[in-house]
């Protein structure tokens, strides 16, 4: 075979491998986004052990209209400006790879509103070929990512998931060390109506 260059969604999915390993890692990038947005409460929604469906739901800083297509694209980020940056860094990510990794490989809607915007709005996309729509929506303060049907262009990727009962396992782990390393926040987990944590 020829060396050629990838296609650019290509080259999207296979990043996106090296952020979105399973439904676990998708949990703990989106915790760990609510926590940087300065959110008191989040909340957890799992269907399928996060095969169907995760929502994450903040009452964090939430993210203006004119910045969401942006948040769902590679290295976009509002921890840092300039290489020095990275010196300082305080929060848990910045590379800004996280929200696009995931909506690479699931269909994704995101829906926000800052406190100081009337309206919300949310931005939907079905893996990388599809443009980002935005359109007004319903939503308290904060920002709310729902993501479904992960890795359905990646099959191969998703028959090296394990069992409901281990990807559970493992989302339940990281939500308990979150929750221990972060005391002073509210987090409630819930899978297919049962409330975990």
């Amino acid at each position: 075979m020829p060396i050629h260059r990838l296609s650019v969604q290509l080259a999207n999915q296979i990043a996106a491998g090296e952020v979105v390993e399973r439904p676990a890692s998708v949990v703990k990038e989106l915790v760990e986004n609510a926590i940087d947005a300065g959110a008191g409460h989040i909340t957890l929604e799992l269907s399928g052990a996060g095969r169907q469906a995760i929502v994450v739901r903040d009452n964090g800083s939430g993210i203006p209209r004119d910045e969401l297509t942006l948040a769902l694209e590679p290295h976009a980020t509002s921890k840092i400006y300039t290489l020095e940056d990275l010196e300082a860094v305080k929060t848990m990510g910045f590379r800004g790879e996280a929200l696009a990794s995931i909506a690479a490989v699931s269909k994704l809607t995101l829906t926000s509103k800052p406190k100081d915007q009337d309206k919300a709005y949310k931005v939907h996309t079905e893996g990388p070929e599809m443009t980002p729509i935005v359109e007004p929506a319903a939503h308290p303060d904060g920002t709310s990512v729902e993501v479904r049907e992960l890795f359905f262009n990646t099959p191969a990727r998703r028959r090296f998931l394990r069992s409901d009962k281990t990807e559970l396992s493992r989302i339940k782990d990281i939500m308990l060390r979150i929750a221990m390393a972060h005391s002073t926040l509210s987090f409630e987990v819930v899978h297919e109506g049962r409330r975990l944590l």
